[in-house]
C-alpha cells in the first residue's frame, strides 16, 4: 500500500484518481457483471489505501470516491427501479482493534463515558447478492436488486420462484409499507449440484456454464430476464435489515429482526446481541471456528447498534452508517504436505514453479495446487518436497504458502533449473529481476504459439489470415514449429484444401499473404523474432545504424565476447556493452538479450533456417520533411486513432526522433485522453502541447 507520508500532493491526487477508476471497474465487474478479477482481500485493501490517502490529504477528496459510491450501476437488459430509501454499503474492520476503535467512535458520538455499555447485534456476512423486498399491506409487490445504491434492478418475477420469500406476510403487527432487505444466495451443496447438473445437460462439456463459486451462481441467477431460468435455480434468502417503512414493529434491531422473522422471513439464527467489547470478539471467535461447516458462504460478521434511536443520532457517511461494520474473517488457513515442485514454462518463457500439495480443504475448497512465483519465494519459505506447510487462500481465492513447519530438517534445498525443463535450452535470470526465463524462444514448445502468433502480428510480419485458430491448427497439425515453416506451407496447400473451413480462395488468399512477405522489412523481422527488450522502436533503432539482420548478429557475438572479458564490477561491464552498441536509448539489457539469444544453437539455426526462406533489405529510413523534422517528439495519453508504435513511426518518417520522456530537449508534446505526468511536466517547461488530431494534420500536411 502506497504510504501517503512518502507522497507529495500531486502524486496523492493522482494515486486517488487511479484508485477511484480502479475500485469503479472493480465495482463494475463484481456487482453488475457478476464476475469479479480480483479477491474480496485485495479490493478491500484498495479501499483502505484510498482511506488512509484521503484522510491524509483531505482536500484533494474526490466526486467519484470510493467512499461516494455504492455497488455499481446496472448494465443489464432488467428493468431499472428506484429505491425509496438508498441500499447502503458498509465500513470493514478486519482485527479486533479496529472493531475497539469502532466503538470508541461511537461512544464519543454520543457523548457517552468510555465504559459505557452499548449493545450490538452480530450476526453472519453472507456472501450473496443484496435484495430489497417491498411488502404493501403484507403483499409483495416489488423486489430489487442493490445495483448503485440509490437504482437497482427489479427482479419481481424471479423473486416470486425463491421458495424462502413469502408472497405474503403473516402474524401481528405487519405494517402497510414495509421493505425488508438481506441476501440471495446458494448454498455451498447447491452450487456444487447445480455445476454438475449444467455439464451433464450441455451438448458440448467443453462449453458447459460452469459458475466460479456460489456468489456468482446466485447473482447470475437471480438477474436472469427469464424467470423460468431463475426457478431452476436453488436460490435462498436471508434478511438482514430493512428499508422504507410505514412503522417500526420495535425500538430495536434485535427486535425488529425478531419480527421480520415471525412474519415469514428467514433470519439467521445465529443473531445475537450483545453489549460489550469482549462478547462481541468471542461471538466473531463462535462463527469464524463453525464458517467450514455453515451451508452456505460468509465472509465476516456485522455488528449494528441495537437502539434505533441511536441509530438515528449516528447517522451516515458518504455511504455507510456509522452505526454498523462488517468484522471481516482473515484468509483461512489449512495444514498439508508438499509433495513435489513441478516447473511450468509460460508463453514468454518465463519459469513457474508450482507446488503439488496432499489435496486439503481450505475455506470449503479443495486445493491441491499452489503456485510458489519464483526461485527467490522457494529461498524465501526454504520450502522442499516432502516439506510439511501452510496453506491458506488469499482473500478466499488464491491458494498461497504462507509458512514452513519442517524448514528445520536436515534436507537439500530444492535446485532450481538452469535449464529450460521443456527444450533444454539455458534458462537466465537477467540483473535486477526475480523471474527466471527460458533463452529458447524460437524453438521452445512451451513458446511456440505466443512466438508465432507475434511473429505474424500487425506490428511484426502483418501475415493477413494467420489469426489464432489457424496458428494453432497447423501446430496441431505438425505444419509450423518455427517461423521459417510459415513459408513453406504451400507444400501443404492440396492438405489443408480438404480440411473444414478451407476453400480454394481461402488457401490460396493465405499463401499469397505468406509470399508477399518474402522481403519483409528488416525491422519489423527483428521484433517479430520476440527477443526480449527488443521492442518494434529499438529494432527500428538498431537497424538505423546496423543496417542488417547479419549486423545485427554479429553484433550479438561481439557483446558475448565482451561479457567473457574480465571487467571490474557489472556495471562496467554493461557501461562497456553500451557503448559498444552505440545507440541512443539502447542499453546493455539489449545487447545481453541478443547475445542470450545468439548463444543457444537453437536459435542460431531457427534464424539461419528463417533467413533461407526471406531476404529483408537493407534498412533505409526515408525520412519527409514536415514542420517537425529535426524535433523531438514525446507521445502521452492515450492514443486512438493509432498505436503507440505507429506514431512514433510517424515521427521517424518525417524525420523527427520519437522519445519516451519530457525533458528540456522535448520540442513537442502529443497529449491524448489521460495524460499524466509528462504533460504536467511539458506545461512546466513551456514546452508547446497539441492534440492526436493537431499531429494527425502535421502527418497529413508532410504528404
Amino acid at each position: 500500500m502506497t504510504d501517503p507520508a512518502m507522497l507529495t500532493e500531486a502524486e496523492a491526487a493522482n494515486r486517488l484518481m487511479r484508485l477511484a477508476k480502479e475500485v469503479a471497474k472493480h465495482n463494475r465487474h463484481y456487482h453488475d457483471q457478476d464476475a469479479p478479477e480480483i479477491s474480496d482481500a485485495d479490493y478491500d485493501a484498495l479501499i483502505r489505501e484510498n482511506n488512509a490517502l484521503e484522510a491524509a490529504f483531505p482536500h484533494l477528496i474526490r466526486a467519484d470516491s470510493p467512499n461516494a459510491q455504492v455497488g455499481a450501476a446496472s448494465t443489464t437488459a432488467l428493468k431499472k427501479v428506484p429505491h425509496a430509501v438508498r441500499m447502503m454499503s458498509l465500513d470493514n474492520g478486519f482485527s479486533d482493534e479496529d472493531i475497539a476503535d469502532f466503538l470508541a467512535r461511537i461512544r464519543r458520538f454520543l457523548a457517552l463515558p468510555d465504559d459505557a455499555p452499548v449493545a450490538l447485534t452480530a450476526e453472519p456476512k453472507i456472501d450473496g447478492l443484496s435484495c430489497s423486498l417491498r411488502y404493501e399491506k403484507g403483499e409483495l409487490v416489488l423486489a430489487a436488486t442493490r445495483g448503485d445504491g440509490t437504482t437497482g434492478e427489479d427482479v419481481t418475477a424471479n423473486v416470486h420462484t425463491i421458495a424462502d420469500i413469502p408472497q405474503r406476510l403473516t402474524g401481528e403487527a405487519i405494517p402497510d409499507l414495509f421493505e425488508i432487505r438481506g441476501e440471495v444466495y446458494m448454498a455451498k451443496g447447491d452450487f456444487v449440484a447445480l455445476n454438475a447438473r449444467l455439464l451433464a445437460e450441455a451438448e458440448n462439456p467443453e462449453k458447459a456454464r460452469q459458475f466460479a463459486n456460489p456468489r456468482n451462481a446466485a447473482a447470475g441467477s437471480l438477474r436472469q430476464k427469464d424467470a423460468t431460468v431463475t426457478a431452476s435455480r436453488p436460490l435462498r434468502f436471508l434478511a438482514h435489515g430493512w428499508g422504507a417503512h410505514s412503522a417500526l414493529p420495535a425500538d430495536t434491531q434485535l427486535g425488529v429482526m425478531q419480527a421480520i422473522a415471525g412474519w415469514g422471513l428467514p433470519v439467521s439464527d445465529m443473531l445475537a446481541c450483545v453489549d460489550s467489547l469482549d462478547a462481541l470478539i468471542a461471538h466473531y471467535r463462535t462463527i469464524e471456528a463453525g464458517r467450514a461447516d455453515l451451508p452456505f458462504d460468509i465472509d465476516g460478521v456485522v455488528y449494528k447498534v441495537d437502539r434505533l434511536d441511536w441509530q438515528q443520532r449516528l447517522g451516515f457517511v458518504a455511504k455507510a452508517p456509522r452505526w454498523a461494520i462488517a468484522h471481516k474473517f482473515p484468509a483461512e488457513r489449512a495444514q498439508t504436505t508438499l509433495e513435489a515442485i513441478d516447473i511450468q514454462v509460460g508463453r514468454t518463457g518465463k519459469l513457474t514453479p508450482v507446488g503439488r500439495l496432499t489435496p486439503v480443504t481450505v475455506g470449503g475448497v479443495v486445493v491441491s495446487n499452489v503456485t510458489l512465483h519464483n526461485a527467490d519465494e522457494i529461498a524465501r519459505l526454504g520450502v522442499r518436497p516432502g516439506d510439511r506447510i501452510i496453506v491458506q487462500r488469499a482473500g478466499d481465492v488464491i491458494p498461497q504458502v504462507v509458512d514452513n513447519l519442517t524448514r528445520d530438517e536436515a534436507r537439500e534445498p530444492f535446485p532450481f533449473p538452469t535449464h529450460c525443463p521443456v527444450c533444454g535450452s539455458e534458462a537466465v535470470r537477467e540483473e535486477g529481476e526475480v523471474d527466471v526465463r527460458c533463452t529458447g524462444g524460437l524453438i521452445c514448445p512451451a513458446q511456440r504459439f505466443e512466438r508465432l502468433r507475434h511473429f505474424v502480428s500487425r506490428a511484426a510480419l502483418d501475415i493477413e489470415g494467420l489469426g489464432e485458430k489457424t496458428i494453432q491448427e497447423f501446430l496441431d497439425l505438425g505444419w509450423i514449429a518455427e517461423p521459417a515453416d510459415i513459408f513453406r506451407l504451400k507444400k501443404h496447400r492440396a492438405d489443408l484444401l480438404g480440411r473444414e473451413g478451407w476453400k480454394e480462395k481461402s488457401v490460396d488468399n493465405l499463401l499469397m499473404a505468406i509470399e508477399a512477405k518474402r522481403q519483409p522489412d528488416a525491422a519489423r523481422l527483428l521484433f517479430g523474432l520476440g527477443i526480449r527488450h527488443v521492442g518494434a522502436v529499438t529494432a527500428r533503432d538498431l537497424l538505423k545504424r546496423y543496417v542488417t539482420l547479419p549486423t545485427i548478429r554479429a553484433l550479438a557475438q561481439d557483446v558475448m565476447l565482451l561479457r567473457d572479458q574480465e571487467h571490474e564490477t557489472q556495471a562496467k561491464m554493461d557501461k562497456a556493452i553500451a557503448e559498444h552498441i552505440g545507440v541512443e536509448n539502447v542499453g546493455a539489457a539489449v545487447g545481453h538479450a541478443l547475445a542470450d539469444f545468439f548463444h543457444e544453437p537453437h536459435n542460431v539455426d531457427a534464424w539461419d533456417d528463417l533467413l533461407s526462406e526471406v531476404s529483408p533489405p537493407p534498412y533505409v529510413v526515408e525520412t519527409t520533411a514536415s514542420a517537425v523534422t529535426g524535433k523531438t517528439v514525446v507521445f502521452t495519453g492515450k492514443l486512438e486513432t493509432m498505436s503507440r508504435d505507429e506514431a512514433k513511426a510517424q515521427a521517424e518518417r518525417l524525420g523527427a526522433k520519437a522519445a519516451g520522456s519530457v525533458s528540456a530537449k522535448t520540442d513537442l508534446v502529443v497529449a491524448g485522453p489521460g495524460a499524466g505526468t509528462k504533460l504536467k511536466q511539458a506545461t512546466a517547461l513551456g514546452i508547446e502541447v497539441i492534440t492526436e488530431q493537431a499531429w494527425a494534420d502535421i502527418v497529413k500536411a508532410a504528404g
